[in-house]
């Protein structure tokens, strides 16, 4: 393969939208082939095993596997760029080491430097560099914690949510809430935000703008037409919808499937 080959490239992200926004960036650089994409982190993995691949790209906070547990099952070889949600900060800590990290929304600029090191870097073995890069960024991450409170703004009061009290979060109106107890608590930051920031073992997103405790759901429901609810365990034995793309991920985290 010649050094000014096309990058063969492989995304994944459980977010459809977000992976086709990153697979037009990408072809609008003229400089990758993309050779596949997935929305299922374990049919992803396939995919990648049956065919060359330079670079995958990759979202750290998916359901069923995590960004960092797909790292753990590929095979040597292919290179990773990091695209996530986390803050700003531990992106910048790692922005050194053989993987990459591209912060959401993902900027062309950004992206662009992001290509000039894999391209760089194409051919050369990875091994011990990669997963060095990756324990190192897995305990920052846990150093920095999840977040054990939510802070909700009462007129010149700040309200401090326990998060294992909030059964779950939903956007409304472009307003962020959690409920716990029955009471809703306007957020300051947005789903996608808080997707990034509560601890993954204990919330999923099951729709677009949905995030649920698993602590707190007692049941998932077939409804006709071939939808989906969550029924939770609170008071209300509130019913939250689950996207027809995200059931099987939730049937995996419940041990339902």
């Amino acid at each position: 393969m010649t050094a000014d080959a096309p990058l063969r490239a492989f995304l994944m992200d459980d977010e459809p939208l977000a992976l086709r926004r990153l697979a037009r960036m990408l072809e609008a650089t003229g400089r990758v082939e993309i050779v596949g994409r997935a929305t299922d982190p374990a049919r992803g993995l396939r995919q990648i095993a049956a065919e060359p691949v330079d670079v995958v790209f990759l979202d750290i906070q998916m359901p069923g596997l995590s960004g960092f547990e797909v790292v753990e099952r590929l095979a040597p070889g292919p290179m990773v760029v990091f695209t996530t949600a986390y803050d700003r900060h531990a992106v910048q800590a790692f922005e050194a080491n053989a993987l990459d990290y591209l912060l959401k929304p993902i900027e062309p600029e950004r992206l662009d430097k992001a290509l000039d090191r894999a391209a760089g870097r194409r051919g050369t073995p990875e091994g011990s560099e990669l997963r060095g890069a990756l324990e190192r960024l897995a305990r920052h991450l846990r150093s920095a914690g999840s977040l054990d409170h939510l802070a909700s703004r009462v007129g010149d009061r700040v309200q401090l949510v326990t998060v294992e009290q909030v059964t779950h979060v939903y956007a409304r109106h472009k307003a962020t809430f959690a409920v716990a107890a029955g009471a809703e608590h306007m957020l300051d930051m947005t789903v996608a935000e808080l997707e990034g920031k509560l601890d993954p073992a204990r919330f999923i997103r099951i729709h677009r703008g949905v995030l649920v405790n698993l602590a707190w759901v007692a049941e998932l429901r077939a409804e006709p037409g071939g939808h989906w609810s969550a029924c939770l365990k609170d008071t209300r034995r509130t019913e939250l919808p689950v996207a027809r793309d995200r059931v099987r991920a939730l049937k995996e985290r419940l041990g339902l499937s």
